[in-house]
C-alpha cells in the first residue's frame, strides 16, 4: 500500500488505466456475448510493474471509467469484479518474478479459465438470461484462439518493458 503514495507510481498506474480504458473501446464483436478484446494487455503491465493490489485498483478503474465515457450496455459490477480478480492474477502471477513464456502461459490460463470463462460467461448468463454450459461452450473456442496472441503479446510487452530500466527503476519501490 505505500507505493500508493508515491507520485510516480499513481502516474504511471492512472496512465496504464487510461490505455485500458482506451483499448477497452477497441472490439471486434463475434456475436452478442462473444468479443475480442485487448484491455487486459495493460493490467498485466500493472500486475508485473506494481503487484496485485494496484493491479485490482486499475482493473476496477479502467472498467468503471470505460462505462463512464462510453457506456455500452447496462452497468454490472460483475464485469467490474472481473476487472479486479484479472488484475489481481496478474500481480500475484507476474510481479516481482521473471519474464518466462511458461510464466506467462500460466498466467493466461488462469485468467482465462477464472476471469473469461467463469466468471464474465457467469454475469452474461445472469445478463442475458441464457444457460451458464452452452455459453462457455461457444465462448471457450474464441478463448482457445486468443490464448496463444495474448501470451504472444504480453510477453512482447512485459519483456520490452524490463528492458528499460529507467522505467523498472521509476515505478518500483525496493
Amino acid at each position: 500500500m505505500s507505493k500508493l503514495k508515491d507520485i510516480k507510481v499513481l502516474s504511471a498506474a492512472a496512465m496504464l488505466a487510461a490505455i485500458a480504458i482506451v483499448l477497452g473501446f477497441f472490439k471486434i464483436p463475434l456475436n452478442q456475448v462473444i468479443e475480442i478484446r485487448f484491455g487486459s494487455l495493460p493490467l498485466s503491465v500493472t500486475g508485473f510493474l506494481f503487484g496485485p493490489v494496484i493491479g485490482a485498483i486499475v482493473g476496477a478503474v479502467a472498467d468503471v471509467g470505460g462505462y463512464l465515457i462510453r457506456p455500452t450496455g447496462p452497468f454490472f459490477v460483475g464485469f467490474t469484479i472481473s476487472s479486479i480478480v484479472a488484475g489481481t492474477i496478474f500481480g500475484v502471477m507476474l510481479h516481482n518474478k521473471e519474464v518466462t513464456i511458461w510464466r506467462i502461459v500460466l498466467t493466461e490460463v488462469l485468467q482465462m479459465l477464472i476471469v473469461n470463462l467463469f466468471l464474465n460467461t457467469l454475469w452474461l448468463s445472469m445478463l442475458y438470461g441464457k444457460a451458464f454450459i452452452p455459453l462457455v461452450g461457444a465462448r471457450i473456442v474464441k478463448e482457445l484462439i486468443m490464448l496463444p496472441i495474448n501470451c504472444a503479446l504480453i510477453t512482447f510487452i512485459l519483456k520490452s518493458v524490463n528492458h528499460i530500466p529507467q522505467l523498472k527503476k521509476s515505478v518500483t519501490l525496493n
